[in-house]
C-alpha cells in the first residue's frame, strides 16, 4: 500500500504532489515567469512569439495540473487542506500573492508606464511590448495595459476554468455554468470586442464589454460614451438601445424569473474570476454578523450613488449645463466613483485581496448591478434554495464555502428556504452537501419565504400545520 495512502474519510495528511501535478504546475510557472522577466524589460526574441508561448505554458499546465489532481478522485467535491495551506489560510504565500495582485493593479490603474506602456507615441516596452502582435492581429494597433489587461484576465478565466470543471466534474450544474461563463469572457467580454473595434478604426468605439450592463457599466450613460454610440452608425444606435432595454426590462424579467445567478454567476466576468481563479479562496469570506450588516449599507449606498451619478451626467448631457463652478458634473461624481469604486474597489481590493478576503468581495459589498438585482430576487423572484432539515447533518460545509458569507447552515437545520438578496446561485453549497439537503428552485412565489414553517418546540400545532397544506 502507498505510504501516503489512508483509511480516514478525509485523509488528515497533506498528500505530495506527483510527476504529472509537478509537471504542469512548473509548465505554468515557466509560462509566468516570462511575462514577469518582461514587465523588467528581460525579454526573449521574438517577443511575439515568447508572448503566445507563455500563454500556452500556462493554459496547459493550469489544465495538466487540474486534470492530475481531481480525475481519479472519487465522486463529489474536494477541498481537503484548505485551512492548512500556507495560500488558502491566508498564510506567508496566501499574503504574498495579495501584494503582488495589488501591485499589479495598481500599477495598471494608475502607473502603466512602469508596465511597459509607451507615453505620448513612444513604443511600448516591458510587459505591454510582449502583446504588441497580438493586438496589431486583432486590432491594427499596438496594445495598451487594458489589452494586457483582457488578455491576462480571460486567460485566467479559461485556464483555471478547465480545472474548476475537474474538480465539480460529477456536478452538471457547475460544468455547464462554467462552461457558460468561460465563453461569455471569451467571446463577449475579449474576442468580439477587439475584433470590433478594429473593423472600427474611423469612429470612436464604445462596445468594451458586451455582456456589461448598466449600473455595473457605470459610464454607459457618461457624455463621451453617449457620443461614441450616437456617432457609431447602426452598430452604435444598436448598442444604445440594447443596453437600455437590458436593464431597465430584460434584467428585472428575468431576475425575477431565475434570480441574479443568471448574471452573477453565469455572464458577469467579475463573478467568472471569482467563480475560477477565486475557487480557493471562497472559504475566506467572513460570515460574521457584522460583515453582512456593513455589506448591505456599502452595496446599497454604492447603487444609490451611482443612480444619482448618472441622472447629474444626463442631466448635464441633455440641458447643456454640464458646469458648476467651472468643473464639469463628470468630473464633480464620475470621476470619483471610477477611481474609488471602479478602480480600487473592484479591482484592487475585489481581486487583489483573494487571498485575504474571499472571492467576492466586490460581488458581496460593492457592485450595484448586484444590489439593482438583489433587490428583486428578495422581494419579487420565483428564485431560492430549497432545504431538507431532516437530513442535515450540521457538517457546515455550505455555510463554509459560500462565498457570500451566507451561513447556510443555520437555514438548513431549520428547514427554511434561503431566500437572500446577496445570494449569487453559485450552487457551491449544494455541490459540496454530502447529504442532498439544498436545491436551487424557481418555483411559485406563495411559500418561498416560509419561517413560520420551521418547528421550534412547542409553538406550532404540527397538525394544523400539515393540514393547511
Amino acid at each position: 500500500m502507498d505510504k501516503h495512502s489512508s483509511f480516514a474519510v478525509s485523509n488528515p495528511h497533506k498528500v505530495p504532489l506527483d510527476t504529472i501535478q509537478k509537471l504542469g504546475l512548473w509548465m505554468g510557472i515557466i509560462g509566468l515567469m516570462i511575462l514577469t522577466l518582461a514587465t523588467f524589460n528581460i525579454h526573449a526574441e521574438p517577443k511575439n512569439v515568447f508572448a503566445i508561448v507563455s500563454i500556452v505554458l500556462m493554459l496547459v499546465g493550469a489544465i495538466i495540473y487540474g486534470r492530475q489532481t481531481y480525475i481519479k478522485s472519487a465522486p463529489g467535491i474536494k477541498n481537503n487542506h484548505v485551512w492548512f495551506k500556507t495560500l488558502t489560510n491566508r498564510g506567508v504565500i496566501g499574503w504574498f500573492l495579495g501584494v503582488i495582485l495589488t501591485l499589479f493593479y495598481v500599477l495598471l490603474y494608475w502607473f502603466p508606464k512602469y508596465l511597459g506602456l509607451g507615453i505620448e507615441g513612444a513604443e511600448n516596452t516591458g510587459l505591454i511590448v510582449m502583446f504588441d502582435g497580438l493586438s496589431q492581429f486583432f486590432k491594427g494597433q499596438p496594445a495598451s495595459q487594458w489589452f494586457v489587461y483582457g488578455t491576462l484576465y480571460t486567460l485566467a478565466i479559461v485556464s483555471l476554468g478547465i480545472k474548476f470543471m475537474y474538480k465539480y466534474r460529477h456536478n452538471r450544474y457547475q460544468l455547464i455554468r462554467t462552461v457558460v461563463v468561460m465563453a461569455c469572457q471569451l467571446f463577449l467580454a475579449y474576442l468580439i470586442p477587439e475584433i470590433l473595434e478594429g473593423l472600427n478604426t474611423e469612429r470612436p468605439y464604445f462596445a468594451k464589454d458586451i455582456k456589461n450592463i448598466w449600473p455595473l457599466n457605470y459610464y454607459f450613460f457618461e457624455s463621451w460614451h453617449l457620443d461614441n454610440m450616437v456617432n457609431g452608425g447602426t452598430l452604435g444606435m444598436f448598442y444604445l438601445v440594447v443596453g437600455i432595454f437590458m436593464f431597465a426590462v430584460f434584467t428585472p424579467i428575468i431576475t425575477y424569473f431565475v434570480g441574479k445567478r443568471w448574471y452573477c454567476s453565469w455572464v458577469c466576468g467579475c463573478g467568472g474570476l471569482a467563480e475560477t481563479a477565486g475557487d480557493p479562496f471562497r472559504h475566506l469570506s467572513s460570515k460574521k454578523l457584522s460583515a453582512w450588516k456593513l455589506e448591505r449599507w456599502l452595496i446599497h449606498s454604492v447603487m444609490v450613488f451611482i443612480f444619482v451619478v448618472t441622472v447629474a451626467v444626463l442631466y448635464g448631457y441633455f440641458t447643456g449645463k454640464g458646469d458648476v463652478f467651472g468643473l464639469s458634473i463628470y468630473e464633480y461624481f464620475s470621476k470619483p466613483y471610477g477611481f474609488l469604486i471602479g478602480a480600487m474597489f473592484s479591482g484592487v481590493i475585489g481581486v487583489g485581496f483573494y487571498p485575504m478576503l474571499g472571492s467576492r468581495v466586490w460581488c458581496r459589498f460593492g457592485c450595484p448591478l448586484a444590489g439593482y438585482m438583489g433587490i428583486i430576487q428578495r422581494f419579487k423572484s420565483r428564485f431560492r434554495i430549497t432545504t431538507n432539515g431532516g437530513q442535515c447533518i450540521s457538517c457546515g460545509n455550505c455555510s463554509t464555502y459560500c462565498e457570500q458569507g451566507i451561513d447556510v447552515r443555520a437555514y438548513a437545520q431549520k428547514g427554511e428556504n434561503i431566500v437572500r438578496a446577496s445570494c449569487v446561485g453559485c450552487g457551491i453549497c449544494s455541490a459540496v452537501c454530502p447529504r442532498g439537503v439544498l436545491k436551487l428552485e424557481n418555483g411559485p412565489e406563495k411559500g418561498r419565504i416560509n419561517p413560520t414553517d420551521v418547528l421550534l418546540g412547542n409553538d406550532v400545532d404540527l397538525m394544523d400545520l400539515v393540514n393547511k397544506r
